[in-house]
Formats: C-alpha cells, structure tokens, sequence
C-alpha cells in the first residue's frame, strides 16, 4: 500500500489540506485496510459497507467518527483511484443533533489550573483556554507563533488549513515565560520526550483529567471545554459574536451563535413573561 498511500497523501497536498487532516484521512484508510488485511484497491462497495457497518454496530462510533472514516475512503476511491462506482450506493450516516457545549465556570477553571504543578501542562492548558485554541493546534505551536510585542498568537496548523491571529493572555504569557526558563524550548513551543516532536494530545488530556479530580470537578469536561468557556465568556463579557467567530476561526456564524444558547449573562438579561406587570401580586 505504499504507493497508494503516496499518491493519496500527494492528491490530498494538492487538495490543501492540513497536516493534521492529511494524517487523519490516511490514518482512518490504514485501518480501513487493517480491518481486511489487504489493499483497499483489492476491495469493494460490499467490504465499505461491512466496514461501516461495523463501526456504527460493533464499535458504536459517532456519527461524527462514522463520517470522518466515510469522507477518507471515498477520497481514496474517488480522488486517488478514480473509481466512483464504490461509494455510489452507499449513504452517509445522518449526523447526530448538536448538543449543547459544556461549559466550566471561571472558579472551575481557576480551580482546574491550581492543581496542576507542571508548568508545561499550566502553559499549554492556559493558553487553550485564554486563546480559545483547539488542543491540537495548542501541541503544535511554534516559539516564533508567540507575539509578545503585539499581544497575539499565530495559530498556524489550523481546522481546515485556515491560519489565524487569536489574542495572547497576560496571565498566560507570564506562565508561558516561567515555563521558558525552565524549559527553555526551542523551536517546538511544547515539545514531548522527544525534543524535535509536539507534545502529543493524550499527556495534554490527562493531565487535565487528573487535574478535574483533583478539583472535585463532576462535570464531563474534556480540554476542548476550555475552548467552549472561552467563547461563552467572551460572550458573557460583552464581545460580539463577529470577533468570538474570529478568534475562534469558524468559517460560519452559524459555528458560533451556539454559545447564545449557554451564556449565562443573556439567560439573566431575559425577563421572562410570567414576571410581567399583569402577572404581579403585588
């Protein structure tokens, strides 16, 4: 599968994608063909859909995740192998109704971050949260996407190849700077084991999770609920849904008018009916 993985990998560099996406799409094609043990050009429409089926039936997948692996293999047939008979007969699953974000507190989150010791983790999980920033676009920042001059941070590896400026904390800078010194890293912001290579994702989660429990935190909260506060904050602070859809780099409104719906501060400017005039006892 070499060759294919090659040629796949060059048709999705020409279609401008991220890095990050480029090694998903191939990563869910790997395990596509790891399922049946043999190349997918040896496979067909009957072994796409078992496939499928057995990521909604046996591995009870997302709609989200089912959908991701659907968009990868119909790259690979249609754009790389130009065949379009394969997926032709064969539906994408609906997605899932969208849920409501879950959104920590700010004395949640100032909890959160008071257990952790770490000043990496403080770093990489305050700047998430102060910037909005998604948790791989957090591990893959560089020393020089840190604009301390202006006050901003260049995130460059970006949902959908999309690069954009978000606002740089004063609180996180001076985490960041005491992290500096004592890791005085290079030029991987977050650098893991290995000093050439980001921080990966899982040591980001967990040491969020550890730092929930430690918190007495009950909520579900995952990292990404840092990047939800953020934009439910902004919101609650007075910032227009235009500059929250900015920083948080969302191709539509649409993406962003979700917060309206868990911002504390428009639920408490709502009167409802029943407090009106004609409903007092007084």
């Amino acid at each position: 599968m070499t060759k294919l993985r090659t040629l796949m990998n060059e048709n999705l560099e020409l279609r401008g994608l991220s890095p990050l996406s480029i090694k998903e799409y191939l990563r869910q094609v790997t395990v596509f063909a790891k399922f049946f043990k043999k190349s997918p050009d040896k496979l067909g429409d009957v072994e796409v859909r078992t496939y499928l089926l057995h990521l909604i039936k046996n591995k009870k997948l997302s709609s989200s995740s089912v959908n991701k692996a659907y968009c990868s293999i119909k790259f690979l047939y249609e754009d790389v192998l130009g065949d379009f008979k394969v997926m032709r007969n064969i539906p994408k699953i609906k997605s899932a109704r969208v849920k409501m974000p879950l959104v920590l507190s700010k004395t949640e989150i100032k909890s959160i971050f008071s257990q952790i010791q770490n000043f990496k983790h403080l770093a990489i999980l305050q700047l998430i949260y102060s910037a909005g920033l998604r948790i791989s676009e957090a591990t893959h920042l560089h020393t020089s996407d840190i604009d301390s001059q202006n006050m901003r941070i260049h995130v460059r590896f970006a949902k959908g190849a999309k690069e954009r400026y978000t606002k740089l904390s004063k609180t996180a800078l001076l985490t960041l700077r005491d992290y500096w010194r004592l890791y005085t890293p290079k030029d991987i912001l977050f650098p893991g084991i290995e000093h050439n290579k980001s921080i990966h994702i899982r040591s980001v989660a967990l040491a969020f999770k550890k730092a929930c429990i430690k918190a007495n935190i009950s909520k579900p909260a995952t990292v990404h609920t840092l990047r939800h506060s953020f934009a439910t904050h902004l919101l609650d602070q007075g910032e227009s849904l235009h500059t929250i859809q900015t920083l948080l780099g969302h191709s539509s409104i649409r993406s962003t008018v979700i917060y309206l719906h868990v911002s504390l501060k428009q639920l408490e400017a709502i009167n409802s009916p029943l407090d009106c005039a004609e409903f007092s006892t007084k």
